[in-house]
Parts: C-alpha cells; structure tokens; sequence
C-alpha cells in the first residue's frame, strides 16, 4: 500500500513504480492522503505513477489500484464531530456554532465543496446550533466570523490534512487570536508567536468580543485517519 500526499515529491512518486517486487507483490493500493478530489489527485498522481484507472495493470502482471482521496470516507463526518467535543470539552452543542475551515480558491473549487459535504451532513444531524463551512479565501470567510456566528461558543476546525503555515499562522490571525507568554489571549489583531506554532491549541477557550472561541489542530491529524487510510485500500480490493 502507498499512501500519497503533496509532501512526495514528484521524483518520489515516480521511484513508487520500482517499489514493489512484482514476483512476491501483485497489488498495490495507492490511497492519496489528501482532503478532496483535485489537482494533485486527478492529475499529478495518476501521471507520476502511469495510472490509467481505477485499476491499472502492468506489464509484469502486478495490479495497482487507485483509492479514494481520505477525505472522502464518510468516517471523516464522525472526526469533524469528535474533534470539536475533544477542543470543547463540557460546552453544549445547542449553544455553540462550528465553522469548518477550508482554504478556497479559484483555481481548485473541490476542496471548498468537500467543506460544504461535512458542514451539511453535520447540520442535518441538529447537535449543533449552527454548522457553517467557511474560508480562508472566498466568501463566506472565516474572518467574517463574528458577523456569522450569533452563539456566545464558536468552535473552528480547519479542514486540512495536516497542520501548517495555515493552521498554526493564517487562519488564527484571521479569527483574531493570540497566545503570548500566557496573556493576552483574545486581544484582536495579533499574530501567535512563530517559535511554539502547537500552542495555539494549547490557550482555548479564547474570549474574543465577549464570545468563547475554541480552535482546534486541522482534522487530518487525527489518528482515525490512519484507519481511513486502510479502509480506503480495503474498499478498492473488494
């Protein structure tokens, strides 16, 4: 099994192909860890490791296999769930709104759409008192959040694969957060400190404009996505 993300190189990705010893190993499932369908799915991957389907066979007979990008996996509703009970712990829902952060942008709109799927399976559940998808990039925007939102709770997940720039900088200079020397929290404007980016995680609830808000790791980090990843290349072998 190979597990695929934008971190591999291209160069890496086409080493992939000589990976496997085709005599001892006649399937490879390739499961992109990304968060939706989009370049690097659709085009990038399936170039670099010469894939012509859903299923590809070989000269040397090995078959490979092209999973469903991680995001996909309807599991990823029930993470979006637990990762905003496990940042707020004790908070109702009914009094809270959570806001799924994406990145957005014109020139891939399927990441902003995935955001969209989960804000809306999750609003039809009617735990929370509201479920908004937002961006960092088009509108509605996160920054815009205090306009969106009427709860004196708001809870923010970004909707990533992995934590970064975004996560630990971007969007929390959007949302008007800090985390200084253990002070100061909730003061707008500010940016965190750039040599501890983990402890923006580490100062909810933050009180901004009266209101708690309560920010948490991207949903890509949780451990469920490692059982995601095999699910994904189970459910291409059946």
């Amino acid at each position: 099994m190979l597990a695929a993300s934008s971190g591999r190189k291209s160069r890496g990705l086409r080493d992939a192909l000589f990976l496997f010893d085709p005599e001892s190993i006649r399937e490879v499932c390739v499961v992109p860890n990304f968060i939706s369908e989009g370049y690097f799915t659709q085009t990038v991957i399936p170039r670099e490791l010469e894939l012509n389907g859903r299923a590809t066979k070989r000269p040397s007979g090995q078959t490979w296999k092209y999973c469903e990008p991680v995001g996909n996996h309807p599991a990823v509703t029930e993470l979006l769930l637990q990762r905003a009970r496990e940042v707020a712990p004790g908070v109702d829902p009914s009094e809270t709104s959570l806001l799924i952060v994406a990145h957005g942008t014109d020139l891939n709109e399927n990441s902003a759409v995935a955001a969209k799927r989960e804000a809306e399976k999750i609003r039809a559940l009617g735990k929370y008192s509201s479920v908004l998808n937002v961006y960092m990039e088009e509108p509605p925007l996160i920054s815009d959040w205090r306009k969106l939102t009427k709860t004196r709770n708001v809870v923010v997940v970004p909707f990533f694969i992995s934590d970064g720039l975004h996560s630990y900088e971007d969007i929390p200079r959007l949302i008007g957060i800090v985390v200084a020397a253990g002070v100061d929290r909730g003061r707008p404007g500010s940016a965190p400190p750039a040599t501890a980016p983990g402890q923006i995680f580490r100062g909810n609830p933050y009180r901004v404009d009266g209101r708690s808000l309560f920010y948490a790791p991207s949903i890509g980090t949780d451990p469920g996505f490692a059982d995601i990843i095999i699910e994904q290349a189970l459910n291409a072998k059946s």
